[in-house]
């Protein structure tokens, strides 16, 4: 007869922890917990946390390399290991972080892909512009159009505008409330154009209360849906790119820049806690000032 598994109190105190005190994600606790597991399972399961030295860490980092893991990937999973040692550390009595010896191969410095003003246009006016489909509701033009000028317009994240109620919308102070990561609220402003958006997709779907963008069936959209969404209107279109909803986010950070705005509100309205995330775009821009001078300067 098979003994079932022996519970592992460490782990399972640390992720409640982490959902209760810290106010992570579900998605943050999930992919913690898988990381954990994932060092568990490298060391046969019969690894004792607080016993645990560099060496096996190094160990660990090396497998993960040599099976060819993203970097962004094998960061994020020690991300996770180093929290937990942290808090190890800090709540349960381990002497020091294991972890501080270790040293993580550095992140590709990948710039993200961002449309054009233009192409931004073409993506945002495809729902209105082509038939309804024979099971869509009728105003599912008006739901897709506001849904993504609405995702441009504030530059939320995905989960972000899926997880979004009618009450967060102020058309008065013309802001939307947003619950990011951790939990943590923020109030972002919305754009006139979006603005209209909605208040005609409110009309003629009759939305009034609860979930802000729904299904034909009147259940809230999961973020899944809204990628598809997405998806379907991009290919009505002649934009190239392989487009996901996080571009449209890249593409407002960047079109703000691009005119003026100080990094320091372009990461408020992005709901980075560091500023060092939003640096990125500074980047994005200057390529696209580099290019510009490459293509117009007769000594380039």
């Amino acid at each position: 007869m098979a003994h079932p598994k022996k519970k592992d109190q460490l782990l399972d105190r640390y992720l409640e922890y982490l959902d209760i005190e810290r106010h992570a994600s579900p998605r943050t606790v999930v992919a913690y917990r898988h990381a954990l597991v994932k060092f568990k399972h490298f060391g046969d399961d019969k690894i004792s946390w607080p016993a645990c030295k560099a060496q096996q860490f190094r160990s660990f980092l090396l497998d993960c390399m040599k099976k060819g893991m993203a970097r962004s990937y094998i960061r994020l999973t020690f991300a996770a290991l180093r929290s937990f040692y942290q808090y190890l550390v800090e709540r349960e009595g381990l002497a020091g972080n294991p972890l501080r010896e270790v040293q993580l191969p550095k992140m590709e410095k990948k710039l993200p892909i961002v449309l054009s003003i233009k192409e931004v246009d073409e993506l945002l006016t495809a729902p209105k512009r082509f038939e309804r489909q024979a099971q869509a509701p009728v105003w599912a033009a008006a739901r897709d159009a506001a849904m993504m000028e609405l995702f441009y317009s504030s530059g939320l994240r995905l989960n972000e505008l899926a997880a979004l109620n009618v009450d967060d919308v102020d058309t008065f102070s013309e802001t939307v409330r947003v619950l990011g990561k951790g939990r943590k609220e923020r109030i972002v402003p919305v754009g006139q154009i979006a603005l209209n958006a909605l208040q005609q997709y409110r009309s003629e779907a009759n939305v009034h209360s609860g979930p802000l963008f729904v299904s034909k069936l009147r259940k809230r959209m999961s973020a899944r849906s809204i990628w598809l969404m997405l998806k379907k209107h991009l290919s009505q279109t002649s934009i190239q790119l392989r487009v996901s909803p996080h571009k449209l986010r890249h593409s407002f950070a960047t079109h703000l820049l691009d005119n003026g705005a100080d990094l320091r509100s372009v990461q408020t309205l992005l709901g980075h806690a560091k500023l060092s995330t939003t640096q990125i775009y500074t980047h994005v821009t200057m390529e696209r000032v580099k290019k510009a001078y490459d293509e117009a300067h007769p000594r380039s």
